[in-house]
């Protein structure tokens, strides 16, 4: 693997761990729902749907 490319999921990997931090997390631990669903299990989910297509694109580049 490229070290451009290992780089890339190093960042990847920080900015998950800050993402799912105690005090960002919590922000989003409110009433309300989005598409039925709570807004907290949407954003927990959604960001780790987003990592999972990011670290996706990154590893398909590498690969080709």
């Amino acid at each position: 693997m490229k070290k451009r490319h290992e780089q890339k999921l190093v960042v990847l990997a920080i900015a998950l761990l800050l993402l799912f931090n105690i005090p960002f997390v919590l922000t989003f631990n409110k009433g309300g729902a989005l598409l039925g669903i709570p807004t907290f299990y949407f954003s927990i989910f959604s960001i780790w749907l987003i990592s999972i297509i990011i670290s996706y694109i990154v590893l398909k580049r590498h690969y080709e």
